[in-house]
């Protein structure tokens, strides 16, 4: 798998096939912990404007072009037959992931970290459905706001406890990534995704832009148009931020 820098950011020049494929190999293979992060520009442009969040996105193994913008700027850099087509949409891949993972007799448990029990209800309604065979070994809906460290220590033990070798992290950015990052080398063996709003996503909480939308590289706006108090100043100041990094960097070159 190749990587490329987006801003700084080492993306992998991958699809939905190659990345589904690495993670299930390493979720088999369970000798560590692996993380997985799916960028867009928010994550891209954070991870070089905040020294605390670049320090914790540098312990994740496998960054996937979640946004257009980094598939546009992957592309720049590829030879033409090995351009992309699509991206590697977070909430996509965790559906591709489960799909795979849910065959007879699989050893693929999947845990489910964060959002309100009512949102985790849904998502489990939902997977138990679309993929019977799937297996969801735990959810557990946390405390909001910082955890003490014995809720720290418990929640590493529940996962643990569970047999799970995919844990899906829905914290919200940058929640999410300082938690995986920073409990790294305590967390056990199994591939780890930041994955944001996907838990919203798929309980039928939050509606997801149109194809065409995503497509365009204007999904921001879209859902800019659907949160515009809580989104404004994330979307405004991260994708200037995207912006006028890409625009230096290629200045540079």
């Amino acid at each position: 798998m190749k990587f490329l820098p987006v801003i700084g950011l080492p993306v992998a020049a991958t699809d939905y096939t190659s990345a589904i494929s690495w993670i299930l190999e390493k979720a088999t293979r369970a000798d560590r912990p692996y993380a997985v992060e799916a960028a867009n520009t928010h994550v891209a442009a954070l991870s070089r404007s905040d020294a605390d969040f670049s320090e914790s996105i540098r312990k994740f193994d496998l960054i996937t072009p979640d946004g257009m913008p980094l598939v546009w700027s992957l592309n720049a850099q590829l030879p033409a037959n090995e351009k992309l087509t699509d991206r590697v949409y977070g909430p996509t891949l965790m559906l591709k992931t489960i799909e795979a993972s849910a065959t007879a007799n699989s050893s693929y448990r999947h845990f489910l970290l964060g959002g309100q029990q009512s949102t985790l209800d849904k998502l489990i309604t939902k997977f138990s459905g679309d993929f019977p065979d799937a297996t969801i070994a735990d959810a557990y809906s946390p405390p909001f706001g910082e955890w003490p460290e014995h809720e720290n220590q418990s929640i590493i033990a529940r996962i643990r406890e569970s047999g799970a070798n995919l844990v899906w992290i829905g914290l919200g950015c940058p929640k999410q990534e300082h938690w995986i990052a920073r409990n790294k080398h305590l967390l056990p063996p199994a591939v780890y995704f930041g994955i944001g709003a996907a838990f919203a996503f798929h309980a039928g909480e939050v509606k997801q832009a149109p194809a065409a939308i995503q497509k365009s590289g204007l999904e921001w706006a879209y859902r800019l148009a659907m949160e515009p108090r809580r989104l404004f100043k994330r979307y405004f100041t991260y994708n200037s931020l995207f912006l006028f990094h890409s625009l230096r960097d290629h200045m540079r070159d």
